[in-house]
This record gives structure tokens, sequence and C-alpha cells, in this order.
């Protein structure tokens, strides 16, 4: 089983996360933030990783911590879980349509963390949730977990169909990237011989 387990507590959160690489999207998510819930939530189902993420963080003082490190924990979890990577298809890439909004989501699960995010957003929140911490969190769940990361509006004018396309196209790409390629199940995915 692609299974693992992050207990990430610091003086500004207490974050316990669990992933199974090979579920079917079930979850619990609970971060105080509700959007960010939802996004989470998103992430789970869409990507068919089982999650549960439990972040207790200091929301008297903003989202930061909070959106931060609950991203630095799921992306540890899901590097724990691949492993080696052995077998792992390791590219995905989507188009990931919402209404009248179209995002592009491209990945590698290469060790070499990156992230290119190009969404511009008209207004500071959706629901509570500050805009400016979606591109933090997919910058802190990039390096956390060792992915080189693109992400792109190509169109669409609404906020929250914005942020939910890029969150669902990432677990559609996700999805396909950890999906063990039965071709190849006993080889790392590399001409290095190592991710």
């Amino acid at each position: 089983m692609r299974t693992a387990e992050i207990h990430r507590n610091t003086a500004e959160t207490q974050i316990d996360v669990t992933v199974n690489l090979d579920g079917t999207g079930l979850y619990t998510v609970s971060t105080g933030i509700g959007f960010f819930d939802h996004m989470l939530e998103q992430l789970s189902r869409h990507s068919l990783i089982d999650m549960t993420v439990k972040t207790v963080g200091d929301l008297h003082v903003d989202q930061h911590h909070t959106t931060e490190d609950t991203a630095i924990a799921i992306g540890e979890a899901v590097a724990k879980a691949l492993g080696d990577k052995r077998g792992i298809s390791r590219y995905g890439s989507v188009y990931s349509p919402m209404d009248e909004t179209l995002s592009r989501v491209a990945l590698d699960i290469s060790g070499r963390p990156w992230l290119v995010c190009k969404l511009p957003f008209t207004v500071t929140k959706v629901g509570e949730w500050d805009t400016e911490m979606v591109e933090h969190f997919f910058h802190s769940l990039a390096q956390a977990a060792g992915i080189t990361l693109h992400i792109e509006l190509l169109y669409g004018s609404n906020n929250h169909h914005i942020v939910e396309s890029a969150f669902k196209g990432l677990a559609r790409a996700l999805r396909q990237a950890v999906e063990v390629d039965p071709r190849k199940a006993d080889a790392i995915p590399s001409t290095k011989g190592m991710l």
C-alpha cells in the first residue's frame, strides 16, 4: 500500500495528514478555512487519493501559516507514499474546464520542485480564503512533494471557478502521474536511475 502519515507541529500550526495514493477519493478535511477545505476535498476526490487533513492553525493572525503548513504536510505525505517512485507514470497533464473557465495543469514528479502559476484574480478573497494564498499553496505543495508544477488560466472570469478549475486540474494530473505503469512497474521512470 502506498500510504503515508505526517504529523507537523510548530508554534503556529498542528497538522495531521494521511494519504493513500491507491484510494478512491475518500476525504476528511478540517483546516478552519471553509473554501480551503472545499478545495482540498476536490483535490482528494478527483485524484482518487484518500486524504485526511486536520489542521489547527493561528487563524487569529492570518491564513498564511495554515495554508502553507497544510500544503507542506500534504506534499511530504505524497512524497513519502511514493517512496522511490518505482513504476509511476511520473507525468500528468490536464485541461480543466469549469463553466466559463479553462485551466491547464501539467506536472512532473521529478524531484526538482518548481512552480509556474498564472492565475490572475480580480478579488482578494473567495469565500473567506485569501486568493493570494492559492499560489502559495501550490508553491509549498510542489516544494514539499518534489514536483515541477505548471498551472495556467487560459480564460475565465469567475474567481471561484478559476480556483476550483486549478485544484481539479491538479488533482487529475496528479492522478495520472502517481498511477503505476504496468509496462514498467519495476522501473524508476528516469534514465538517471532515480528521481
